[in-house]
This record gives structure tokens, C-alpha cells and sequence, in this order.
């Protein structure tokens, strides 16, 4: 992985958002190459992204685009995928972007790589991973009330564990 994300468990979350969230409206944070949207095409998924040349890739792809910082979007949305976002930001900003998630959306899944150090890449300086020391332990006191939906030694995904989904 380098300046991107892992396809593990990719294939397991797709299946527990259809079974849990049909027709449900996607918000995808930090898209990438837009990997969600091409996992999920019968969804209508919008998109916010920090950096305008990945804006430019992309904007094609989803119903949507923003180009901003997560922190300062407001939003509604049914289900909000955080895949390899938070690591990207110091723990303060990121509890805090993720407790917006709780109040203004159905649930929320984070996606997260274990112990995973990475620099600037193509240019772009919010590529840097400041919670490089990331590992089930320290994530679950970071993060409390979050459930794991998949996991193995190099990456997980979690959601929003104090609610109940279909």
C-alpha cells in the first residue's frame, strides 16, 4: 500500500453495506481513485476529497464531489465510509470528524491500516499518515464504541457499534 488502500476485506464490507444499507445514499471521504464508487455502482454516492487533482480524477465518477477537509463539510447521509482517512489526521480531529459522522449519519465505517508509517505521495502532503502507530489496542482506546466488521494483522474495518443496523 502506498498512497492507498489495501483490498482486503473489501469484498466482506461491500456485502454487510448491501445486506445493511440498500438504496441507502453514500458519502465516501478521502476517495482515492475512487475505489468505493467502483465497488458499489448501484449506489448514489457522493464524495469529499482534500486535494483538487484527485477532485479533478475523479469527479466524473460520483454524483458529487467536494473538494474540502472532511472537518469543515456539514452532511446528512445514510452510511459515510472513512477508508484510510483518519490516520491522515492527529487523534483530536479525527474523534472529532468521526463524532459529526455519529449525530448526521445512519452509521459510518472506518477503514484502517495497522502500524502503517507513509509520507508525501504524488505530490500530495495529506497522503502523511500522523497516527502511523495505529494497532487494535490503540485504536479501540482511540475510538471507543466503534465495531470491528473485518480485520486481519494489516488492516480492519470498523462502524458505528452503539447503533443497531438492519
Amino acid at each position: 500500500m502506498s498512497g492507498g488502500s489495501y483490498n482486503d476485506g473489501k469484498e466482506e464490507v461491500c456485502a454487510w453495506i448491501r445486506d445493511n444499507f440498500p438504496g441507502a445514499r453514500l458519502l465516501d471521504v478521502g476517495p482515492g481513485s475512487g475505489t468505493w464508487r467502483d465497488l458499489l455502482p448501484e449506489y448514489r454516492m457522493d464524495a469529499v476529497e482534500i486535494f483538487a487533482p484527485t477532485v479533478e480524477e475523479i469527479k466524473g465518477k460520483y454524483d458529487a464531489v467536494i473538494c474540502a477537509d472532511i472537518a469543515d463539510v456539514s452532511y446528512d447521509y445514510d452510511l459515510v465510509i472513512f477508508g484510510d482517512v483518519i490516520e491522515h489526521m492527529d487523534v483530536e480531529k479525527a474523534q472529532r470528524v468521526l463524532a459529526y459522522a455519529r449525530k448526521h449519519s445512519k452509521d459510518f465505517i472506518v477503514a484502517v491500516p495497522w502500524k502503517y508509517k507513509q509520507g508525501i505521495c504524488y505530490g500530495n502532503q495529506w497522503e502523511i499518515h500522523i497516527q502511523d502507530d495505529l494497532t487494535p489496542e490503540i485504536f479501540a482506546e482511540r475510538y471507543p464504541g466503534l465495531e470491528q466488521l473485518w480485520a486481519n494483522e494489516r488492516y480492519a474495518y470498523y462502524h458505528d457499534g452503539s447503533r443497531e443496523v438492519l
